[in-house]
């Protein structure tokens, strides 16, 4: 049966994936699909790969959608009111957490070493809020050179951005080609779509495989981590506080707003 579901889920990991600091991965455990995605990038090259693809299908439907219609909204969002984004988003990850322990089984699971893999995971992600990489101008004239260079950035950010806490486009934007990226794409630049594509493609493939790996041989320490980069994230996005009381009291209520919505995606997914 196809996951037709997965189109609202992809809308929601497109619009992550093209803001600097939000992390793909991040939003789908937040959406309970975390390791199903990862076994369906797996299984989409065995024999059950028509099951597979009624899962991705949807999915990337939706990531194509909003990364091409939803990408404008989103960074008005950021540009215009980035303070209270980021707090619904903060709100979003910090009310998945509890689901996140349960799916899990944290109490039951983890002992000291796997609080240790958490504290890596943080640790891992978190310096990431000390780089303030300046936005680079989009490059018009593209040499073989640059085209290798969008592939292997490609490729590097979807490593990345399977992760969950670690932001592919915050990558791209520290190589310097995150505004020739979302240019290409905003613009139907067919060559750099096709360019980034392909690296993207490649880098989801290579990055999946490890996770499974580690899914499969080292379940509780794997999830020890991802809990680790997901509270990583939580560093790297926070905006602080600042413009007053009005501004204080609207991104205050985002953040109650991004508990909310996890609190009902909980609801919904991880029945």
């Amino acid at each position: 049966m196809w996951e037709w579901k997965n189109i609202y889920r992809g809308l929601m990991m497109g619009a992550s994936d093209v803001v600097p600091g939000v992390s793909g991965g991040t939003i789908a455990v937040v959406l309970g699909i975390y390791d199903r995605l990862i076994e369906a990038v797996n299984g989409f090259f065995s024999k059950e790969w028509k099951r597979h693809l009624r899962f991705l299908l949807p999915l990337g439907l939706g990531i194509v959608t909003s990364i091409l219609l939803l990408a404008n909204v989103i960074s008005w969002l950021f540009d215009h009111y980035p303070a209270q984004t980021k707090f619904f988003f903060l709100g979003l990850i910090i009310g998945v957490l509890p689901f996140l322990g349960q799916k899990a089984d944290a109490k039951r699971t983890f002992k000291s070493n796997h609080y240790v893999l958490v504290l890596i995971g943080i640790l891992l992600v978190s310096p990431l809020a000390f780089f303030q990489p300046e936005e680079s101008a989009a490059i018009s004239e593209l040499s073989m050179g640059m085209y290798i260079l969008l592939f292997f950035s490609g490729m590097i950010a979807s490593s990345a951005m399977i992760l969950p806490g670690i932001s592919g486009s915050f990558i791209l934007l520290i190589i310097g080609v995150y505004t020739t990226v979302i240019e290409g794409i905003s613009n139907l630049q067919l060559d750099v779509i096709a360019v980034v594509g392909a690296g993207i493609a490649i880098g989801i493939v290579v990055m999946s495989k490890i996770v499974k790996f580690f899914l499969d041989h080292y379940t509780s320490g794997t999830y020890a981590v991802i809990i680790g980069l997901v509270l990583g994230s939580v560093v790297v996005i926070f905006p602080g506080f600042s413009g007053g009381a009005v501004l204080f009291i609207v991104s205050v209520l985002a953040f109650i707003g991004g508990l909310f919505a996890a609190w009902g995606l909980g609801r919904v997914e991880y029945r």
